[in-house]
């Protein structure tokens, strides 16, 4: 075990001291001057929304596409590791873990209350009345607009970037190092990261600490609302110290351990009120909504991803859609680390369809179940409303109350918010840690106690002491960060596309070929150089051949210089005269060969003029955006590039060849080489 000074050595202290400071002095500030604060904030929350509110849809907007780009596109082949690597968790409890700390305390704390919202105030640029059928379909379009892709796919940039960096690149695990690929190692070790991870460590500490109060305010609310105790401040101080035990315990014992269980017990409970509702509820009915609650999201996002709502004269867009990008982004350093430390092993393609689609799908049948319920209750009763207007903390009880067993509902409903506070807390207190010690994976116990202390007390400080203004003003605070976050996740896009290019650029396809029939050696004909007096063409041994080389059999009649050039070769682009590598090798099991495929820009082919052999310059593909780096760390040497260096037996990672054995996904065409080139 580390000792504090072990501790203190290995903490990046640019980051955690200015962090540290910046947090203390927003607390004393927001408790000592509660009014001026809440006033301060309220003013900068408008100023958000009038100012860059536009930015936020626009670059929400562009992470849903960047996602999509990158699972319909060969960036998806890429593996979020080596080459040969299989995913660390399972399906389930991959699933389960990424949603829990996502958002699972939001879809219980805004189940109910926000579908019920829309339809009784919806938008007034949508030009619906509220309170009528066709407000309660818009409210659900709505709910899953603010749930769906666009939340998910801010979380992604973080977390496939990083995923990328640390394991396939064997970067430390740190916002920083998104934008390497931009602008260089140097840069990424100076100020520059150093203020890009003290943002993300602000924005992650307040988002927490502010879904920590919300979550006991829920929490309060329905003891309150089965009449088993009157909260006051001390019991809030109780639940709090409570929560923040479990949470500490939690992260102390370590992903694998205490906080995969607590997410797997987390989600069996969700479905399980889940399934009660649904049960004992309008069954059919919310069958029917769920099946048209999609295809109304599916319709209406293409009008609702890019409205700005200029000529509306209501607060709304800013109180919701604004809001949530904000807050999405403040919190994409704390969910996309973490994702990213979960995902390992798994291909773009499988992560963005994870992190996306699966938790969208359970999103909209959450929101049916709950919202839905809620809506029609509303419609059919009128009693869902306290004094005429929607109470988020209560709501949920009081939707439950109307359905058999609503003690014992309300109770697990209860324990739900329990375990989603204690998940989000401790898998944000690791991602914080692992920020404020440059990366480092395997942090000290001590500092991931400080980091879940801090947010409790920060969330205790804020209700007890402040209430609920400083709470509010600390929100606004938190989704204030996105504003420079916002830009740094946009470069983080186009830095990761950069490295995408030159990784698919040099990363060949292996190619199965064999020959009609059997029983006999492998050949394979020559295209016009072979024939019956030409034997096949055999490849050169690794490293030979001039910078520029030729592609494709040589034609009859050509110069025997040109012909000799042609022997050297160690490419064809018709598998012409390819033969196993000179390699020892297994004897193949049927006459086949194994060739790899490089792709070859077609700017960089030649055709010689005399003869017609095609030629291509090396030099003139993609140059690396990571400058051949390398790194003295675990998370280096276990990468795809550090097992790829080992494989090859040299420190130099900038060859300019994706020469690693391991690269079955590869997605590339054009030029086969049957032995890795040096």
């Amino acid at each position: 075990m580390r000792t504090i000074h072990d501790a203190w050595q290995g903490i990046r202290k640019p980051v955690f001291i200015p962090a540290s400071l910046i947090i203390f002095g927003m607390i004393a500030f927001a408790v000592v001057y509660s009014g001026t604060a809440e006033d301060a904030f309220t003013s900068l929350k408008d100023g958000i929304a009038d100012g860059v509110g536009w930015w936020y849809i626009l670059s929400a907007t562009g992470f849903v596409l960047f996602a999509a780009y990158c699972v319909f596109s060969r960036v998806g082949s890429i593996r979020l590791g080596r080459d040969d690597e299989r995913p660390e968790f399972g399906v389930f409890s991959w699933f389960a873990m990424l949603f829990s700390a996502g958002m699972g305390i939001g879809l219980v704390f805004y189940g109910v209350a926000e579908p019920l919202s829309h339809y009784i105030i919806p938008p007034q640029s949508g030009g619906i009345e509220g309170g009528t059928d066709a407000a309660a379909n818009q409210s659900m379009q709505l709910t899953m607009f603010h749930w769906g892709l666009h939340a998910w796919a801010i979380y992604v940039v973080v977390g496939l970037g990083l995923a990328y960096m640390t394991y396939r690149k064997g970067r430390p695990m740190s916002v920083r190092w998104l934008l390497e690929p931009l602008l260089g190692r140097k840069r990424i070790e100076g100020p520059i990261g150093h203020a890009i991870d003290v943002i993300a460590v602000v924005g992650t500490l307040f988002g927490i600490a502010t879904s920590l109060g919300f979550g006991v305010q829920q929490i309060s609310a329905g003891l309150e609302y089965l009449g088993w105790l009157t909260v006051d401040n001390p019991v809030k101080i109780i639940i709090i110290v409570v929560v923040t035990a479990m949470a500490t315990l939690s992260v102390v014992s370590g992903v694998t351990k205490g906080l995969k269980w607590l997410s797997n017990i987390n989600m069996v409970l969700a479905a399980l009120l889940a399934l009660f509702v649904l049960a004992l509820g309008p069954t059919l009915f919310l069958a029917q909504a769920w099946v048209q609650n999609l295809g109304g999201y599916v319709q209406a996002l293409p009008q609702m991803m890019l409205r700005t709502a200029p000529f509306s004269d209501d607060t709304w867009l800013a109180d919701w859609t604004i809001f949530y990008w904000g807050w999405w982004m403040s919190w994409a350093p704390f969910v996309g680390m973490f994702i990213a430390r979960i995902s390992r092993g798994r291909t773009i393609r499988e992560f963005i369809a994870g992190v996306i689609l699966a938790p969208t799908v359970i999103a909209s049948l959450w929101f049916t179940i709950f919202g839905d319920s809620g809506i029609l209750r509303q419609r059919d009763d009128g009693d869902m409303l306290v004094d005429g207007a929607v109470d988020t903390n209560t709501t949920l009880f009081h939707m439950l109350d109307g359905l058999p067993l609503g003690v014992i509902t309300s109770v697990l409903a209860i324990a739900v918010v329990v375990f989603f506070f204690v998940t989000s807390s401790d898998s944000g207190s690791l991602v914080i840690d692992m920020l404020s010690t440059g990366g480092d994976m395997n942090t000290p116990k001590i500092t991931r106690v400080y980091w879940s202390v801090l947010e409790g007390l920060a969330a205790a400080i804020l209700l007890v002491v402040g209430g609920a203004g400083s709470l509010t003003a600390l929100q606004t605070a938190s989704i204030a960060t996105a504003v420079p976050f916002s830009i740094v996740l946009v470069l983080a896009c186009v830095s990761m596309l950069k490295a995408f290019r030159f990784d698919l650029a040099h990363r060949p396809r292996y190619v199965h070929v064999s020959t009609p029939g059997g029983g006999g050696s492998t050949v394979l004909a020559t295209s016009g150089a072979a024939g019956p007096d030409k034997p096949a063409q055999q490849s050169t041994p690794p490293g030979a051949g001039p910078e520029r080389e030729p592609v494709g059999a040589t034609p009859t009649g050509q110069s025997a210089e040109s012909e000799h050039w042609w022997r050297r070769s160690k490419v064809s682009a018709t598998f012409a005269g390819l033969s196993p590598s000179d390699r020892p090798a297994p004897e193949p099991q049927d006459d086949s060969l194994v060739v790899r495929v490089h792709e070859i820009p077609v700017s960089a082919l030649e055709v010689d003029p005399e003869t017609g052999a095609v030629g291509f310059d090396r030099s003139a593909g993609p140059s690396d955006p990571l400058g051949g780096e390398v790194f003295d760390t675990p998370e280096f040497a276990e990468s795809a590039i550090g097992a790829e260096m080992r494989s090859n037996g040299n420190g130099n990672e900038g060859n300019g060849v994706g020469n690693g054995d391991g690269n079955e996904n590869g997605d590339g065409g054009g030029a086969a080489d049957p032995a890795p080139p040096d």
